[in-house]
């Protein structure tokens, strides 16, 4: 049971949030407040396991209860339900799970939901990349990403049968996450959890990973790293 505390300084917003929450199967609507200093106070008291986090509220905003939780060590998963696309960036430093903009859908609440299921349950915390597209920003879960690839000045994140432009760099990503991504060629990463062997192509090694159909080559430098990698997993 996923335990939900709802902020927003519009009764209207938190009402029918509510009413999308009570048609969500294992999900229970603890409390609501109304502004950001309101939130704090009841979070100590009720510790729900998920804020659903209204941005531009007066005095405490929601970023900024964002960036105190983010420093505590039990804190909320935090999701923005905001009217404005342009904070998104900043909700993903603030460590974010995931950002919807109203009106909020059934299934994209439903989506959003799923993903703090799959955070709450995971041993490592989450980290979210930036796609920025047409002035929207989606941020993409880490652990859904198989490989990053660099085209001219563009990163390129292929998630399965999907792929998408991110705003970062492989060098960023790869000192970020040194314990998830492998780098196999100088405009390639991969993640490690997806490596699942090596086969010879026509321009060289490739590595086959979970999920993705694409065969990244492995350049002769980072493959003795791939094959320690997969001795690894055989162990």
């Amino acid at each position: 049971m996923l335990t939900l505390l709802i902020v927003d300084d519009e009764l209207p917003a938190r009402s029918r949030l509510r009413r999308l929450l009570g048609a969500e199967v294992g999900c229970e609507v603890l409390a609501e407040a109304s502004n950001g200093s309101e939130a704090l106070s009841l979070l100590e008291r009720l510790q729900p396991d998920v804020l659903m986090l209204d941005i531009s509220m007066p005095g405490l905003d929601g970023l900024a209860v964002a960036r105190q939780l983010a420093a505590r060590e039990h804190a909320p998963a935090v999701i923005f339900c905001t009217a404005h696309e342009v904070h998104a960036l900043e909700a993903f430093e603030s460590n974010a799970v995931d950002y919807l903009v109203k009106p909020i859908s059934p299934d994209r609440l439903a989506a959003a939901l799923d993903r703090v299921r799959r955070f709450l349950g995971r041993e490592r915390p989450a980290a979210f990349l930036a796609a920025t597209l047409g002035g929207s920003t989606e941020l993409i879960d880490l652990a859904d990403v198989a490989c990053l690839v660099a085209e001219d000045k563009y990163t390129t994140a292929y998630l399965g049968a999907r792929s998408i432009m991110i705003n970062h760099s492989l060098t960023e990503l790869e000192k970020a996450h040194p314990d998830r991504l492998l780098r196999v060629h100088r405009s390639v990463l991969v993640a490690r959890e997806r490596v699942r062997g090596l086969e010879r192509g026509e321009t060289g090694m490739q590595i086959m990973l979970e999920g993705c159909e694409l065969r990244p080559v492995v350049s002769r430098r980072q493959l003795p790293a791939v094959r320690r990698l997969l001795k690894e997993k055989q162990e």
